[in-house]
C-alpha cells in the first residue's frame, strides 16, 4: 500500500513538474529595459519574448521584434494590444498611470531595480532565474560573471601604471552633451577598468561646458557608439567646444562602446569593463 502511495505521489509530482515547464515554455512576454531583456533571453527564455523597448538592443534578434517604445512614450494600450502573459520592467521605466493601467488589466508585471554595480547584476539574474524556475542557469551566468571579473583583476595586476583619467560624455546631438559624475554607472565601469572618473563633485549628468571639460582635461574620452554618430562621427566631436584643448583629443584616445554593453550591467558588465581596461592600457 505505502509502495502505491509513493509510486501515486511520484507520478503527481512528475504531472505537476511538466505542467509548470509546460506553462513557462508557452508564455508570452514583454520586456522593458535592455538589461532584463539580455538576462531573459540568457536563461534561455528569448523565443517567448515577443516584444520589448528601444533599449533592448542585444541579442541582435530582439531588434526585429514590435518595439512597445522607450519610457514616456509607452502606452499601455500597446502594450495590452500585444497579448502577453507577463510584463518584466525596469523600475521606474514606466510611467505610474501607465503601471496603474497595466496592474488594472490583470496581466502579470513584475519590476526589478535595473543594476548599477556587479553585485546587482547577480541579484537580477538571481531574481529572474527563480522567476523563470531557471536557477541552475542562474548559477551559471553569475558563474560566467564572476570568471569575466577575475580576468579583469589579473589583466590589471600584470600591469602598474598610473590610472589615466576618463570622462564619460553623453552626446545627444551637438546641442544636447552631459558629463557623467559620480554616482554613476559611468563612474562605476570606470573605476572597475582601473581608470579614474573626471567626473568629481557632483552626481548624475550635468551638462558639459567647455570650462570644465579644459578643466578635467581628461586622458580619454569615452562615448556611446550612438553618441559619436550623433556628432555626425570623430570628426563631428571637434563641435564639442573646448574638447581640442585636452589630452585626450590631442592623442587621438577617444572611446566608445555600444550603449547597452557599456551601461547595462547585464552579464556582459565584466566582458565590458575588460575590453575598457584594455583600451586604456592595461
Amino acid at each position: 500500500m505505502n509502495r502505491t502511495l509513493t509510486i501515486a505521489f511520484c507520478f503527481l509530482l512528475s504531472c505537476q513538474t511538466a505542467q509548470k515547464e509546460d506553462y513557462q515554455n508557452q508564455i508570452q512576454i514583454i520586456t522593458a529595459g535592455g538589461t532584463i531583456t539580455e538576462i531573459v533571453y540568457a536563461l534561455g527564455f528569448g523565443e517567448q519574448i515577443i516584444a520589448t523597448d528601444i533599449t533592448s538592443t542585444y541579442p541582435e534578434s530582439m531588434q526585429e521584434l514590435p518595439s512597445i517604445g522607450y519610457r514616456n512614450q509607452i502606452k499601455a494600450e500597446g502594450v495590452l494590444s500585444l497579448g502577453a502573459d507577463l510584463i518584466l520592467a525596469e523600475e521606474g521605466y514606466l510611467t505610474d498611470d501607465v503601471v496603474s493601467q497595466l496592474k488594472g488589466s490583470g496581466i502579470d508585471i513584475h519590476f526589478f531595480k535595473k543594476p548599477t554595480h556587479t553585485s546587482e547584476t547577480q541579484s537580477l539574474i538571481n531574481d529572474l532565474a527563480v522567476l523563470f524556475d531557471a536557477e541552475q542557469k542562474g548559477k551559471e551566468l553569475i558563474n560566467s560573471l564572476e570568471a569575466d571579473l577575475s580576468k579583469l583583476q589579473q589583466l590589471k595586476s600584470m600591469n602598474s601604471m598610473d590610472s589615466p583619467k576618463v570622462a564619460f560624455v553623453m552626446a545627444r546631438g551637438e546641442e544636447m552633451v552631459f558629463i557623467a559624475g559620480e554616482d554613476t554607472f559611468a563612474a562605476t565601469l570606470i573605476e572597475m577598468a582601473g581608470g579614474i572618473s573626471a567626473g568629481k563633485g557632483f552626481k548624475d549628468f550635468i551638462p558639459l561646458t567647455p570650462e570644465a571639460l579644459v578643466s578635467m582635461n581628461p586622458d580619454y574620452l569615452l562615448f556611446f557608439d550612438s553618441g559619436i554618430k550623433s556628432m555626425g562621427g570623430i570628426d563631428g566631436l571637434n563641435k564639442i567646444r573646448g574638447i581640442d584643448q585636452t589630452i585626450a583629443y590631442q592623442n587621438d584616445q577617444i572611446l566608445s562602446f555600444d550603449g547597452l554593453y557599456l551601461s547595462g550591467f547585464g552579464p556582459r558588465v565584466g566582458q565590458a569593463a575588460f575590453e575598457l581596461a584594455k583600451a586604456l592600457g592595461y
